[in-house]
């Protein structure tokens, strides 16, 4: 809830709601997200998500996979140690042990030279359109 404020949105719903759902999906998503975490004194203070997306096969690999870095947040008072770039790190050896062909990250202006420290870089080849928001997902 916290990046949300923090990025001047307007949450959909009250704190515990957000919680109980984000709960349930996280359960429901076990298999296509990995979450990393970063502890201090038993606190999260940071969290970055692995989304893996199984590929058509093709002659060339029958089983084929990438990735989407989803999510990297450290709370304020842990920023511009390092603990982003840890995270960073950790999806991107948790890719690299799943075989994973490419991993990909929408960024935050402001984060943009962290990515880029870490081994991301632009992509002529990778494109995307804006699509028409509905309000649920089937």
């Amino acid at each position: 809830m916290a990046v949300v404020l923090e990025n001047q949105g307007v949450p959909v719903t009250e704190h515990e709601e957000f919680v109980q759902y984000f709960i349930e999906w996280a359960r429901e998503n076990a298999s296509s997200h990995r979450c990393m975490v970063l502890v201090r004194d038993e606190t999260i203070i940071g969290m970055a998500w692995l989304a893996v997306l199984q590929r058509v096969p093709s002659p060339r690999a029958l089983e084929r996979a990438s990735g989407d870095l989803q999510c990297v947040y450290v709370i304020p008072g842990g920023r511009d140690g390092g603990l982003g770039g840890r995270l960073i790190d950790a999806v991107l050896a948790r890719a690299e042990e799943l075989g994973l062909e490419r991993v990909t990250v929408h960024s935050s202006p402001r984060a943009i030279p962290a990515y880029s420290r870490h081994g991301f870089e632009p992509s002529s080849r990778l494109l995307h359109a804006h699509v028409a928001r509905t309000t649920s997902y089937p």
